[in-house]
């Protein structure tokens, strides 16, 4: 999957992390609202059908994830898929503001 092309948009408020594939005109996200210092709550990942099957959503969250070690923030799991996937990998519970498989 080298034509994917992974970055973040941050806002004041609001952001998201953007992923695109060559190709393809369409985006996939997950979106997210700053909660207070150090803190982002990952709210909802969107991948649109011409970008299924091609793992992008597992790539967004690990690009999340990767910004969460460098930058030293932590998330707060409100996404389902984000949710799913911490529950399978409590070795992320560092960047996580609550234990694998607790609701937020």
């Amino acid at each position: 999957m080298t034509d994917l092309i992974l970055s973040k948009e941050d806002g004041a408020r609001r952001g998201r992390y953007v992923a695109r594939l060559a190709g393809i005109d369409a985006e996939a996200e997950i979106t997210f609202r700053h909660q207070g210092a150090g803190i982002i709550s990952a709210d909802h990942t969107g991948v649109p059908a011409t970008m299924g099957g091609h793992g992008v959503a597992k790539a967004l969250l690990n690009y999340m994830l990767e910004d969460a070690r460098r930058a030293g923030f932590r998330i707060i799991p409100i996404c389902p898929f984000v949710r799913s996937q911490y529950a399978k990998h409590p070795e992320w519970a560092d960047l996580f503001t609550t234990k694998p498989g607790e609701d937020p």
